[in-house]
């Protein structure tokens, strides 16, 4: 039997939904505007998009969260929001995901957005509204996430660097004292605070700002293999776009696997996708190997989708399936 019949059979004799998952980090919502251009501004040289569709999706952490409820898996959302009418979408469309929020209000602040004007498939401009919490709801957030950590299997952590992570090394030490799995999305150049974690997952840009350049493979890997030391990681996956993934494992033996896309469409959220899967595979009890296996083809089928995007436990079967024909 093939690996990818054997992942098959066991992905079907698998009830995904009964581990727990918990995704803590910056949440957002995706906005969306659709429409068509025909003519030019009179007022300036940009051209007028005529809307006829709008949509929203979630974004940052939320989309990392989806991406397990659409699996069948069982997610819990801690994040943080503002008190406004974003806010309101935003629980909307988590409620109809299947993704028990946990969400702290701060009035201070307004619910991240991120406002995408298409026309024929092709982004004219990205508008962002952003605000980083305060003190005091970060705090609540901690208070929470140590209140409830013992009601989950894995946890991830999802950073887009809009500061409602400031307590990570908190977070990480208290999945540890509960011998809880922690996988981390990082950002920034500054790794130290996800020292002792599980998992993270850099894509090549993310491990570059963190680990320096690198001329060639060798280095790359070099630079890799310190970097995980040097943070006492159990494992480091390295996202590639078209060069796939490699993961440097915890003996610092590394398995590289090769991208399995048909048609590149768009790579934003593949990174969500990712360490989703992940999750959901090693809390239901496949090996990190074979849970990234499984991840990298879940990429591969996400890419090829508009926006951030998931994906359904048949498409992942029917492509599992469709590899070795």
């Amino acid at each position: 039997m093939s690996l990818n019949a054997e992942l098959v059979k066991k992905l079907q004799n698998t009830s995904l939904n009964q581990k727990k998952i918990l995704v803590v980090g910056d949440v957002m919502l995706d906005r969306y505007w659709f429409g068509e251009v025909n003519r030019i501004s009179p007022e300036a040289p940009v051209p007028v998009a005529k809307i006829n569709k709008t949509e929203d999706r979630l974004g940052g952490a939320a989309n990392v969260a989806r991406n397990i409820a659409s699996m069948g898996g069982s997610v819990s959302l801690l994040s943080i929001v503002g008190e406004d009418n974003t806010a309101h979408d935003l629980k909307k469309v988590l409620n109809n995901s299947g993704i028990d929020a946990i969400l702290k209000i701060d009035s201070t602040i307004n619910t991240i957005m991120k406002l995408r004007v298409l026309a024929k498939n092709q982004q004219l401009i990205r508008v962002d509204f952003e605000e980083k919490p305060s003190h005091e709801i970060l705090a609540a957030v901690l208070d929470t996430y140590e209140r409830i950590i013992d009601n989950y299997d894995i946890i991830i952590l999802s950073d887009y660097g809009k500061g409602g992570l400031s307590h990570t090394e908190k977070m990480i030490k208290l999945a540890n004292e509960h011998q809880i799995p922690i996988l981390i999305d990082p950002k920034g150049s500054d790794y130290s605070k996800y020292k002792n974690a599980t998992l993270i997952t850099p894509n090549k840009n993310e491990l570059r700002d963190a680990a320096g350049e690198w001329l060639n493979e060798a280095e790359l890997q070099t630079k890799a293999i310190e970097l995980k030391d040097k943070l006492q990681l159990k494992h480091l996956l390295v996202t590639r776009s078209e060069e796939g993934m490699s993961l440097f494992k915890n003996d610092n033996t590394i398995i590289n696997y090769p991208t399995v896309a048909r048609e590149v469409f768009d790579v934003s959220g593949a990174g969500d996708t990712v360490i989703a899967i992940i999750a959901l595979m090693l809390a239901n009890g496949f090996d990190i190997e074979h849970a990234i296996y499984i991840a990298n083809v879940a990429a591969g089928i996400v890419i090829a989708k508009l926006g951030t995007a998931t994906l359904t436990l048949t498409e992942l079967l029917n492509n599992l399936i469709n590899l070795d024909k």
